[in-house]
């Protein structure tokens, strides 16, 4: 999927910190020895396929505003193509950042449309529901 019109990473790294990549044998939490902390990567020419196809859906959905960009909220919304479920993963420093009023209304507004929404933080995760009500994943 290709960026929406106007959007861009810019300064945020969020995906090379929060995301675990194993094809550099990098753990989700440190950022990535080859990420450029001001915006950007070093071997971005050279970079794995996983990081070519990675786009959180900040950068791909229009409606999302730009104070929604994960650097600014402390969470990368994304889809995990394996279980279906629509993401919320906090950066490590922000661990719930989830909980942001801003970000647990977008996420109770997924819920609401049928879809499994997760938020998580490290090892923890957290399911939200449509009612607004939340609990840890089992």
């Amino acid at each position: 999927m290709a960026s929406a019109p106007g959007k861009a990473c810019g300064s945020c790294v969020m995906c090379c910190t929060a995301l675990e990549i194993p094809e550099l044998k990098k753990p989700a939490g440190p950022a990535c020895p080859n990420c450029i902390l001001s915006g950007g990567c070093a071997i971005y020419a050279a970079r794995p396929q996983v990081c070519r196809d990675f786009e959180c859906l900040w950068l791909t959905q229009r409606e999302l505003p730009p104070n929604m960009r994960p650097d600014r909220i402390g969470a990368i919304l994304m889809e995990d193509d394996e279980t279906d479920q629509y993401r919320a993963v906090c950066a490590p420093a922000r661990p719930l950042a989830w909980r942001n009023p801003k970000v647990f209304a977008h996420l109770v507004a997924v819920a609401k449309t049928g879809r499994t929404v997760v938020a998580k933080a490290g090892l923890s995760s957290w399911r939200i529901f449509a009612s607004g009500d939340w609990g840890p994943t089992v």
